[in-house]
C-alpha cells in the first residue's frame, strides 16, 4: 500500500506560482510512474503531468505544457509540480497518483485508470 499526502495548494492571483507536493509513505515509490490530474467543478478529472520512477521522462497535458515542470525526489519520496503563470482555468482539485508497477507504454502514464493509489487532493485557485 502506498498512502499519498498533497500540500502546497492555495489562492494565487492569475500569472502566480505554486508549488505542489505529493509526499508518499509505505511502499516504495521509487520504481512507481507518478502522476498529477485535477478536476475542476463539472469537469472530469484531467491528467495534468507525469513522470517516471527515475525522473527521465515527464509527460505534460498541452495545456500546461511550458508552464508546469513535474519532478520527483526518490530518497524523500516525494513528487513537485511547479505550476507558473498560472491562469484561471488552472482552477481545480489537484491529485497525485502512484502505479504499482513500472508503466511500459508511454500512454499509460496519462490514463487515470492505470494508477493505483491517490491522493486526497488540494484545491488550487487562481483569481484573476
Amino acid at each position: 500500500q502506498v498512502q499519498l499526502v498533497e500540500s502546497g495548494g492555495g489562492l494565487v492571483q492569475a500569472g502566480g506560482s505554486l508549488r505542489l507536493s505529493c509526499a508518499a509513505s509505505g511502499r516504495s515509490i521509487s520504481s512507481a510512474g507518478m502522476g498529477w490530474f485535477r478536476q475542476a467543478p463539472g469537469k472530469e478529472r484531467e491528467f495534468v503531468a507525469a513522470i517516471s520512477g527515475s525522473g527521465g521522462s515527464t509527460y505534460y497535458s498541452d495545456s500546461v505544457k511550458g508552464r508546469f515542470t513535474i519532478s520527483r525526489d526518490n530518497a524523500k519520496s516525494t513528487v513537485y509540480l511547479q505550476m507558473n503563470s498560472l491562469k484561471p482555468e488552472d482552477t481545480a482539485v489537484y491529485y497525485c497518483a502512484a502505479s504499482s508497477t513500472y508503466f511500459s507504454i508511454a500512454y499509460y502514464y496519462t490514463t487515470a485508470e492505470k494508477y493505483n493509489y491517490w491522493g486526497q487532493g488540494t484545491q488550487v485557485t487562481v483569481s484573476l
